[in-house]
């Protein structure tokens, strides 16, 4: 039998099929948020890094076995110089209907310049980290940040009709006078927005156990002042929605740490070097780079090792958050 006839799903041991691959393309970004990366990093040499035809034949591995989103992640992936390319490559995928979903994750400081291309190549909807509308705590958050910039990219996107969700990591402090801001300027633009519980993720030259904050407690907050109404919408990812009544929009929260949410877990994560990680909150990987340079068959023998492996859930504590559970940082993958 040919080897693209009919090949099976990608399935765990737990019985959760993967349908979603999260592809870095980049560890490189223009920002140093200090939730994410140490504020003097050390990027991979580029030869490192998987080129495009890599990048793309990983990908068509990964979709004619059963993976239906696709989503382009750093770093930030759009100060990689070719990446507009590989989008078109991915594009064919989401033509002939393969794909439900080709889409990105980014922090808008390049979106202006890209949007229009990414909307010409099937790409729907964006996903925009916005963690502040304060210029200058922005600035402080990203340490080298303009938030012009991203303006200028949530108004490109929306311009090309692409649909936008702001993401927003929640902190201790500031942020929690923020939120009912961060609400009505998203909702206003008739944009989703979802909020993150900070994770563990490698050594950023901060104590997260200062800055963390559970989302149970941000909602219970929120509901004090606004209507939040459950909602039946799912993005096949870890966020639960509520409406809100106020402005007719969606509000998400995605709690890793004081909600763990990986019992329908339906993704992986590979990184700009060709490392597949089955779990974000796992040091576990599969070197997949060496396996495409030998064979398909190789690729498709790894990947199914991997999952053979792949944890029930991550192991992130809250109560524990002065060390990073995982030495990776959370730009190795984009979240």
């Amino acid at each position: 039998m040919p080897l693209d006839a009919n090949p099976a799903p990608l399935v765990d041991s737990f019985g959760r099929t993967v349908s979603y691959l999260r592809l870095s393309v980049t560890d490189r970004c223009d920002l140093r948020c200090t939730y994410c990366m140490a504020e003097k990093m050390t990027f991979l040499p580029r030869r490192d890094v998987l080129d495009l035809e890599e990048l793309a034949r990983l990908s068509d591995i990964f979709i004619r076995r059963g993976v239906r989103k696709l989503r382009l992640t750093g770093g930030e992936p759009l100060v990689r110089p070719d990446v507009i390319a590989l989008f078109r490559d991915l594009s064919q995928h989401v033509k002939s209907g393969a794909l439900d979903e080709l889409t990105l994750t980014t922090n808008g400081t390049q979106l202006a310049k890209h949007a229009e291309a990414l909307a010409a190549c099937g790409v729907k909807r964006v996903n925009i980290s916005l963690d502040t509308l304060d210029g200058a705590r922005f600035r402080a958050l990203t340490r080298l940040g303009d938030i012009a910039r991203v303006h200028e990219g949530i108004d490109a996107a929306l311009a090309c009709g692409l649909k936008v969700k702001l993401n927003a990591v929640a902190s201790r402090g500031a942020f929690e006078g923020e939120v009912d801001a961060l609400i009505r300027f998203a909702h206003a633009r008739g944009m989703d927005l979802t909020l993150i519980e900070e994770m563990p993720l490698g050594e950023t030259g901060l104590d997260r156990s200062q800055s963390v904050l559970s989302l149970c407690d941000v909602q219970a907050a929120l509901a004090r002042r606004w209507t939040l109404t459950p909602s039946r919408r799912s993005s096949g990812g870890p966020a639960r929605y509520m409406q809100v009544g106020e402005t007719g929009g969606q509000l998400g929260f995605i709690s890793p740490m004081s909600c763990n949410f990986c019992s329908l877990c339906n993704r992986v994560r590979v990184s700009c070097t060709g490392r597949l990680y089955t779990c974000m909150g796992d040091e576990g990987s599969v070197d997949l780079r060496t396996a495409l340079r030998t064979s398909e068959h190789a690729v498709t023998d790894a990947i199914r090792a991997a999952l053979a492996t792949k944890p029930e859930r991550h192991s992130f504590d809250m109560s524990n958050m002065t060390r990073p559970a995982v030495s990776r940082h959370m730009s190795a993958l984009g979240g």
